[in-house]
């Protein structure tokens, strides 16, 4: 096959805040990218090998044999796509799945308990059966423990926002649990915003260690009839009993390299990733399948043109990160044993990313006018795309384990629509979901990110320093989230 080449794509040394492409570089880079979408849209794989997976394996949580049967899937699409160098890295980590849990509901000093659908959130305790009175904690953030006495209670909090002010900010559901497990909670049940009985799941842990407290969660209309219930018989009672499995494991993350071509930048290296693992009430078609797969068809298209990159690649499916980003701790890890952490200069991550539009910048100022210069090529050949931006790092997914590095990390822009997204971590996200031309469009505007960044002369945002990485968070409002998490390293200061 024919090596694609980028003829020349650099930063002005002169103007920090722009980019500047040589004539040259413009007309081959427009060349390139549209030989790219020519490519995906007559052969991309990305749509028909999640409809494979979804049907052949469902689920693919980690450490069951379906996680497994996902990780050698994904390692054997990357074989058939060319990659010699695809590995797994094997991790081991304390496997959580779910096996029985009851709630049920009862008016104080009686036994007349009515049961309630429910279902457990992630690494939750193997076994607990505890009785408490409910309160009523709104949408479970800080401001809604004010002037509540919790200690002892079970708490009744919203997963998402429900009567917020504008511009309130939400916490994650396992931040709200460290919130109730702080003021002496003995169990959480949480309140699905979704209509339509749809149950949801998810981890309950900030840590990725089983929690100390049962945590459940119930749909919209059972908890506004609970939350009546609680208004007309102050006292409700809530007896809460599971059984869980939870027990140490071997995962994979499944990695395949490009080594860049460049004597000056191959040790230079960007991380391309998503994760594979999914819950296991579904086929998580869109978390994380639409991310996944469309990192794999990523790496199929530049086998398939033999496109060049200065730069090293590494396309990585994680796995655990619905546990908590425990397959991109572990891939951080090794880096550092092995000495190759101050390689990585950036990390894409697509997660839930769906019909790319634009581009993030991760809250970096300084990789914005690059994003944009790339995006006004990708504009020049292919009208459809928005080239719009953002600039503003995100918690919770597998970039979260790179950003704390002080190693830019940002996601291309995407969108889903409400009915999809209503579907999150729930029993309806499959493969009726997925939009072929939107996951296409993905596939097809991120590989022209990636080969952009992989041959531009300088990425601009550089590898923070430890105490750089911390005002980094504290700028961007991160900094309680990831104390509720135990993951802010810096102290009181």
């Amino acid at each position: 096959m024919r090596k694609l080449t980028l003829g020349i794509l650099a930063l002005s040394t002169a103007l920090l805040s722009s980019s500047f492409v040589p004539r040259t570089g413009e007309d081959d880079l427009k060349d390139i990218f549209k030989k790219i979408k020519e490519e995906v849209e007559l052969h991309s794989k990305a749509y028909s090998s999640l409809g494979d997976a979804c049907k052949t394996i469902g689920h693919r949580l980690t450490g069951s044999e379906k996680g497994k049967k996902a990780e050698e899937y994904a390692f054997r699409l990357l074989k058939e796509y060319g990659f010699k160098d695809t590995k797994f890295q094997g991790f081991q980590v304390e496997a959580w799945a779910r096996d029985t849990v009851t709630l049920s509901i009862a008016p104080p000093k009686s036994d007349d308990f009515r049961e309630v659908p429910v279902v457990s959130l992630a690494m939750t305790p193997v076994d607990a059966n505890i009785q408490g009175t409910l309160v009523d904690l709104g949408n479970g953030l800080d401001a809604d423990y004010a002037d509540k006495e919790v200690k002892g209670k079970v708490v009744v909090a919203n997963i998402g926002l429900l009567d917020a002010p504008a511009g309130t900010k939400n916490l994650h559901r396992s931040e709200k649990t460290a919130l109730a497990i702080q003021h002496g909670a003995i169990g959480v049940i949480f309140v699905n915003t979704v209509k339509g009985q749809v149950l949801l799941t998810g981890t309950a842990s900030v840590t990725g260690n089983l929690i100390s407290i049962p945590a459940v969660c119930i749909s919209l209309e059972n908890g506004t009839e609970i939350r009546k219930w609680m208004k007309d018989q102050p006292g409700l009672l809530s007896l809460i009993e599971m059984h869980n499995v939870s027990k140490p494991i071997k995962a994979r993350n499944v990695v395949a390299t490009l080594k860049g071509t460049s004597s000056k930048l191959r040790n230079e290296k960007i991380i391309i990733g998503g994760h594979l693992d999914s819950w296991d009430l579904a086929t998580g078609a869109i978390d994380n399948g639409i991310g996944s797969f469309s990192v794999l068809d990523v790496a199929r298209t530049f086998k398939a043109l033999g496109l060049t990159n200065k730069r090293t690649i590494e396309f990585v499916a994680f796995m655990g990160e619905e546990e908590g980003l425990l397959g991109s701790k572990a891939y951080v890890e090794r880096a550092k044993k092995l000495g190759e952490l101050d390689e990585i200069v950036y990390m894409i991550n697509l997660d839930m990313t769906n019909n790319v539009h634009g581009f993030n910048g991760g809250g970096r100022d300084e990789m914005l006018p690059l994003l944009k210069s790339i995006g006004d090529q990708i504009k020049a050949i292919d009208g459809d795309f928005a080239n719009l931006q953002e600039n503003s790092p995100g918690l919770h997914s597998d970039n979260q384990t790179f950003l704390m590095q002080g190693i830019p990390a940002a996601d291309p822009l995407g969108k889903l629509t409400r009915s999809v997204l209503d579907c999150y971590h729930a029993n309806c996200d499959d493969f009726s979901l997925v939009n072929k031309k939107e996951m296409e469009n993905t596939v097809k505007y991120t590989t022209m990110l990636l080969y952009g960044l992989a041959n531009t002369e300088q990425i601009p945002a550089k590898k923070l320093d430890f105490y750089s990485t911390k005002e980094f968070f504290i700028k961007h409002k991160l900094r309680h989230e990831l104390e509720l998490g135990n993951e802010w390293r810096w102290g009181n200061d």
